[in-house]
C-alpha cells in the first residue's frame, strides 16, 4: 500500500456508516416482527391471540393454549421499494435489491394435565438489504446495508390460574452486518469504505396472557434485545487518484484492510393488546408496541490497523435514533368448516430525525394493509397471507453533508409487497 494523504476533519460520511444497520427492514428501524403468515394477514395484532406455535415470538405465555405437539413452517418474502428523488436533478432512484425473504420454524409441546408448555423457534427478526445506485447523489452518505439476525429461542410456558398463563424464554442472536458507502468520489464508483462484521449475543422475552372472561382476553410481552459484539473488518479503497474539486487535498490511489469491531445493540421491544370475541366466529384485538431505539446512540467502529491521516483507529458514529410505536388492528372470521379469513392493518412512526438522516434506511411514517386465508384441520393447518405497505412522501431537509459536500437531502417514498406462508402439523 502506498498513499500519502491529509486527514480530512469534516468527513460527514462517518455519521453515516453505522446509521445504515436499519437498511435491511421495511418497519420501524430494521425490526421485521412478520413471523407467521396468520399474524400477518390480521395486522400483527395477535400478542393476546395464540392460534399456533408462532406465539413464541410473539407471546411465549400463549404456548398453554397449544396441546400436544405443534410443528410450524413458515416463510415471508418480500419486495421493499422505496424510492428517491433528488431535489436538483429530479431524477428518481430505487432499491436495486428489493426482493428479500425470511423463513421461520417453531416447534412446542402442552401438557394440559400439568399446565405447561415447552417451545423452540428459530426466526430472522431482523433481514432483507436496501442497495441504492452510486448516481443517486447521496453516494458517500450511504450506498447499501445488509443485516441478518437469526435467533434460537427456547421458552417455556405455565398455567397459574384458568385465566392466567406466563412464559419466558432466552434466545442465542447471531448478526451479521455488511455495509458500504463511497468515500469522496460523487458518483463514481472508484473509491469505497465497507465495514463487515458477524457475532452472538443473548436475549429474554417474556409474555403474559388472561383471560378474565370468555369475550375478552389480554396479553403482553417483552423482548429484552442484546448487545452483540461484531467482528470483522474495514477496507477502503481508491482506484483513482485526483486532486477532487471539493477538497484541497491530493488522494492518490489506495488500498487498506484492518480488523475491526463495533458494539451493537439491538433495543428492548414491549407489546401490549386486548382481544375481543363477541362470538366464537370473530375475533377482533388491537395492539401497540413500543421499541426503544433511543438505546442506539453512539456506535464506535474501532479498527486495529487505521489508515494514517484519513481514518482515525476508533470511528465515533452518532446515530441519535428515536423511539417509536407500532399500531395494530386485526380481525378475523372463523366459519364452521374449519377455514377463516382475516384482515388488519398496521400504523409505523418514523425512528430518524432530518438532522441524522440514514440514506441507506430511508425512513418514514408507514401504513400496512393485509389480508389472510387460511384452513385449520385435524392434522395440518395452513395460512397465506398477503400484505401492502406504502409511506407518504417525506422530504428532508438540513441533513448533515459529508465531505464530497452530498447530503441525505430530498424526497423519499416508499411501497412493499409480501407474500406469507406458514404450514402446522398437530400430533
Amino acid at each position: 500500500m502506498n498513499y500519502s494523504m491529509k486527514y480530512c476533519p469534516k468527513c460527514g460520511w462517518m455519521a453515516a456508516l453505522l446509521g445504515a444497520l436499519g437498511s435491511s427492514a421495511y418497519a420501524s428501524g430494521f425490526d421485521v416482527p412478520d413471523q407467521d403468515a396468520f399474524a400477518v394477514g390480521r395486522g400483527l395484532a395477535v400478542v393476546a391471540s395464540p392460534e399456533n406455535a408462532s406465539t413464541i415470538f410473539y407471546n411465549p405465555a400463549g404456548l398453554t393454549q397449544l396441546p400436544g405437539n405443534n410443528l410450524e413452517a413458515g416463510l415471508y418474502g418480500i419486495s421493499v421499494q422505496p424510492e428517491y428523488k433528488n431535489p436538483k436533478t429530479g431524477e428518481t432512484y430505487g432499491n436495486q435489491e428489493p426482493w428479500g425473504g425470511l423463513p421461520q420454524f417453531f416447534y412446542s409441546y402442552g401438557s394440559q394435565e400439568h399446565g405447561y408448555s415447552v417451545g423452540l423457534g428459530v426466526y430472522e427478526p431482523s433481514g432483507l438489504s436496501l442497495s441504492w445506485p452510486d448516481s443517486t447523489g447521496f453516494r458517500t452518505a450511504g450506498t447499501k446495508g445488509s443485516l441478518e439476525q437469526i435467533t434460537i429461542n427456547p421458552v417455556a410456558a405455565y398455567q397459574l390460574l384458568d385465566s392466567l398463563s406466563i412464559g419466558a424464554g432466552v434466545a442465542a442472536n447471531y448478526a451479521n452486518l455488511d455495509l458500504r458507502q463511497g468515500i469522496l468520489w460523487p458518483g463514481q464508483s472508484y473509491d469505497q469504505f465497507r465495514f463487515q462484521g458477524d457475532g452472538w449475543g443473548v436475549s429474554g422475552n417474556f409474555g403474559l396472557l388472561w383471560q378474565p372472561i370468555k369475550q375478552l382476553s389480554f396479553g403482553a410481552a417483552l423482548q429484552t434485545g442484546t448487545k452483540i459484539n461484531l467482528d470483522g473488518y474495514t477496507t477502503a479503497y481508491n482506484d483513482q487518484a485526483t486532486p477532487l474539486a471539493v477538497s484541497p487535498y491530493y488522494y492518490p490511489t489506495f488500498s487498506h484492510r484492518s480488523a475491526a469491531t463495533a458494539d451493537f445493540q439491538f433495543p428492548l421491544k414491549a407489546t401490549g393488546g386486548v382481544s375481543y370475541r363477541p362470538t366464537p366466529k370473530w375475533n377482533v384485538e388491537f395492539d401497540a408496541s413500543y421499541i426503544n431505539w433511543d438505546s442506539m446512540g453512539t456506535v464506535n467502529i474501532q479498527q486495529s490497523s487505521p489508515l494514517t491521516g484519513l481514518f482515525p483507529a476508533d470511528l465515533p458514529l452518532t446515530l441519535d435514533w428515536e423511539s417509536s410505536w407500532y399500531y395494530m388492528l386485526g380481525a378475523t372470521r372463523y366459519f364452521d368448516n374449519g377455514w377463516h379469513v382475516s384482515a388488519g392493518y398496521i400504523f409505523n412512526e418514523n425512528s430518524i430525525s432530518s438532522a441524522h438522516y440514514t440514506t441507506v434506511v430511508a425512513d418514514e411514517d408507514r401504513h400496512f394493509l393485509s389480508v389472510g386465508v387460511g384452513r385449520k384441520g385435524k392434522r395440518f393447518d395452513f395460512d397465506v397471507a398477503y400484505q401492502f405497505g406504502f409511506g407518504p412522501d417525506r422530504t428532508v431537509s438540513g441533513s448533515a453533508a459529508t465531505s464530497a459536500g452530498q447530503s441525505a437531502d430530498g424526497t423519499y417514498s416508499f411501497i412493499s409487497h409480501a407474500i406469507a406462508v406458514s404450514v402446522s402439523w398437530h400430533f
